[in-house]
């Protein structure tokens, strides 16, 4: 018998009763099912994300009984981190987030009295006008103020803001999904039990949950390793049908009792008790598109994580602790497994891996997303090949040179920091060229495409990937979607994964603002490490030229730092071949040729009228804005989603504030792809086959605001739009159909009012 089935049997006794209290706290319970699909629909679409308007987080039930704060999780001042109030996590009773500072939503005794009744009433008494935008004293912004009415003040709320109530800044309910709210309200708002999970469900967590425990060292560590990687996902089980969602959780409680969390900030930080277990804590929240994550759990996974992990033969001789800033540090924390093991893990969710980092919890990210290009390529370096960073001894020896910046409390990022952070990744490049250059002198290996992972036999859709940046949010896709971008990523083990610790692992969305700030700043190093990658497959005297390129106008030390590159030490010449004169665009089609999953046909655009918006550069897209849903109605009665995204110019992005000044209009670009690219759309357009022509050459005619404005009269669709919410479930429901397990709630703060 092996040994996790030995471990499996010591945990089946408790299984049964398992199923009766899985989680310490708020007991099982969701929104009734005529209701749930109108609090999706109407509400959660603004109140999901973590900078839902008052902390209102509407996508669980426990989040309308948690209520409401007039703290704010984003606040780019603070000097000191936030509290956490993260559902599940930080407090596990209606009683402890009272203490916490939240405030009811609801007043059971009398409903008519609650927030919540109050502001779905107001929309019913004072609804919006139904064309036309919505006049200045609506405040859309992000940042704006927030009144936060407590039920003792709502009299001066409606007094001050009559036009206000929800759903704020769009057509109200409409009468028959308003009376279904109603009766809900007056009924009290009862949640509703929420069904056992299957018997096949509950001895899969029991499969999974042994698994994550086995006691040996070396098993030890691998779950270590697999949580740090995987707390922020959604899994699932893709072989059974109706899989719940769970998270990877650290609980003082072994499987088959009730599930008590270990909530800290990070997932690396001390759990505070020496025996702590790993569960599977399943999650009731509906599914919103920005922080879906999904990540399968099946026989095949686990059988794959035993090979890479527990198969081979090595010795685990100690366990990392949880102190210090070694603890933070994945080089020093998990020296004694293979590196190969670690980088095949992430590779074979390679999108997981990116998408951690472009998701997340971070809603709104404008400083720490404007380190990154628009549109650019990512492709991943083959394991075992040319990769001195396969040596776990050579990444401990030069962890000092990678180590991610700390918590910091100041609101100043400064110059000497840079330099510090140039220094230490300088050194760190200079010693891993070195190790390259035995590499290569002792074998026949050449900087050529044999050195890109190229999905493997199995022809793995991540080993090609896309990312878009949409000013404070971003989507990766996988295949290298779009025209040609300005830039392409090519990633190795270590840069994957100082990526994943910075701003996935290390990032605190509640943290102060110096730690974002300086998490901003260590990841221009990390970019620039990826785009030297890519360089070094093109002849010598075209890096420079295209280095320049990208940094335009950028400060002394920027460029300082990115030409000192230019030593023989490091830059070794490459060995592909070109047969045109334009080389960056013939290596990209290199990329395509060589990694199978590089075309993609979901987003293949065959649309003739389309087409033509991806032909090249034009200012007339910077009039557009950052992502839009076009609905196309065929002659046939059939819909079709696509995706408008901009892809803004920039002379560079090396440097931290006033990105507005380095925009460069002439120089953006719109991909047009099938489906839907973003989470968070600012503009619907809905138009006829017929009208498709007019649709494009509109858009490439607009030279003005008043241009922009005619367009969306003529096709776009606003907040005032009697039919608006008829045509947002329509891109929902069509999400759903096509893509069930990844599609999720699109959020609408960020929809135009033009």
């Amino acid at each position: 018998m092996s040994r996790l089935a030995i471990v499996l049997l010591a945990y089946l006794p408790a299984l049964l009763w398992a199923e009766v209290a899985p989680h310490r706290g708020y007991p099982h319970q969701d929104y009734p099912p005529r209701v749930k699909p109108i609090i999706e629909s109407r509400c959660m679409v603004c109140h999901g994300c973590y900078d839902a308007p008052c902390q209102l987080k509407l996508d669980d039930w426990i989040g309308l009984e948690r209520g409401a704060s007039k703290d704010k999780v984003y606040d780019g001042t603070r000097l000191l981190s936030a509290n956490l109030t993260r559902l599940y996590e930080d407090a596990l009773s209606t009683e402890e987030w009272r203490g916490k500072g939240f405030y009811p939503v609801l007043e059971r005794e009398d409903i008519t009295q609650s927030v919540l009744y109050k502001m779905l009433s107001l929309k019913e008494k004072y609804p919006l006008p139904s064309e036309g935008p919505l006049p200045d004293n609506f405040d859309f912004r992000l940042d704006r103020n927030q009144s936060c009415p407590r039920p003792s003040q709502f009299g001066l709320y409606n007094q001050n803001r009559p036009y206000q109530g929800m759903p704020f800044g769009f057509p109200g309910v409409d009468p028959d999904r308003m009376k279904v709210l109603a009766d809900w309200l007056h009924s009290g708002a009862p949640g509703v039990d929420i069904p056992a999970r299957s018997g096949a469900e509950s001895e899969a967590v029991a499969r999974w949950e042994a698994f994550f425990n086995q006691p040996s060292n070396k098993a030890r560590l691998m779950s270590r390793y697999i949580y740090e990687h995987l707390f922020i996902g959604n899994l699932h089980f893709d072989t059974l049908p109706n899989s719940g969602w769970y998270k990877l959780v650290r609980s003082r409680t072994a499987p088959g009792q009730p599930i008590d969390i270990i909530a800290t900030r990070r997932p690396y930080d001390d759990p505070g008790t020496e025996a702590f277990y790993y569960r599977l804590q399943q999650r009731y929240t509906s599914i919103l598109d920005k922080r879906h994550m999904p990540y399968a759990l099946n026989p095949a996974r686990m059988a794959r994580w035993q090979a890479l992990f527990l198969t081979p033969e090595y010795e685990v001789t100690r366990l990392p602790d949880y102190r210090g800033r070694e603890a933070a540090n994945p080089f020093i924390s998990f020296e004694q497994l293979p590196v190969d093991a670690r980088y095949r893990f992430m590779l074979d969710e390679a999108h997981f891996t990116i998408m951690a980092y472009i998701k997340g919890p971070v809603c709104r990210g404008q400083v720490a997303l404007n380190v990154i290009d628009d549109h650019f390529w990512v492709a991943f370096t083959r394991p075992n090949n040319l990769d001195p960073e396969q040596k776990a001894d050579f990444l401990a020896e030069e962890a000092h040179h990678m180590r991610l910046p700390q918590p910091k409390g100041s609101l100043t990022v400064t110059l000497l920091q840079w330099r510090g952070y140039a220094r230490n990744q300088k050194r760190y490049l200079e010693a891993e060229a070195r190790k390259v250059a035995e590499v290569i002198d002792d074998t026949d290996i050449q900087l050529n495409m044999e050195l890109i992972w190229d999905g493997d036999a199995q022809q793995n859709p991540n080993a090609a990937l896309t990312v878009f940046r949409h000013f404070d949010s971003a989507t990766v896709v996988k295949g290298h979607v779009g025209q040609y971008p300005k830039t392409m990523w090519v990633i190795d083990y270590s840069l994957l994964e100082r990526i994943h610790y910075l701003l996935v692992a290390g990032f605190d969305v509640y943290g102060a603002i110096g730690h974002q700030l300086e998490s901003r700043l260590y990841m221009d190093f990390l970019r620039m490490e990826g785009e030297q990658n890519f360089l070094l497959l093109l002849p010598r005297e075209d890096r420079r030229k295209l280095r320049n390129y990208w940094y335009r106008g950028a400060g002394d030390h920027v460029r300082d730092f990115v030409l000192s590159r230019d030593n023989e030490s490091y830059e070794r010449d490459t060995a592909v071949e070109y047969q045109s004169d334009n080389h960056k665009q013939e290596l990209m089609d290199m990329f395509r040729a060589h990694i199978p999953a590089a075309t993609n046909p979901r987003y293949a655009l065959e649309n003739d009228a389309l087409a033509t918006l991806m032909a090249g550069p034009r200012k007339a897209y910077s009039y557009l804005p950052e992502v839009a849903f076009i609905q196309l109605l065929s002659r046939n009665g059939s819909r079709r989603a696509y995706s408008l995204v901009r892809n803004r110019g920039h002379s560079n992005i090396a440097q931290l504030f006033g990105e507005e000044n380095r925009l460069l209009p002439e120089e953006d670009t719109l991909t047009v792809a099938p489906g839907f690219i973003g989470s968070y759309p600012n503009m619907f357009f809905q138009l006829t086959e017929a009208e498709l022509p007019r649709f494009a050459a509109a858009v490439q005619a607009l030279d003005s605001d008043a241009d922009y404005t005619k367009l969306v009269e003529r096709f776009g669709v606003r907040r005032t739009a009697p039919w608006f919410w008829r045509l947002s479930d329509d891109f929902v429901a069509e999400y759903r159909r096509r893509h069930p397990v990844e599609a999720g709630l699109f959020d609408l703060n960020r929809y135009q009012n033009r």
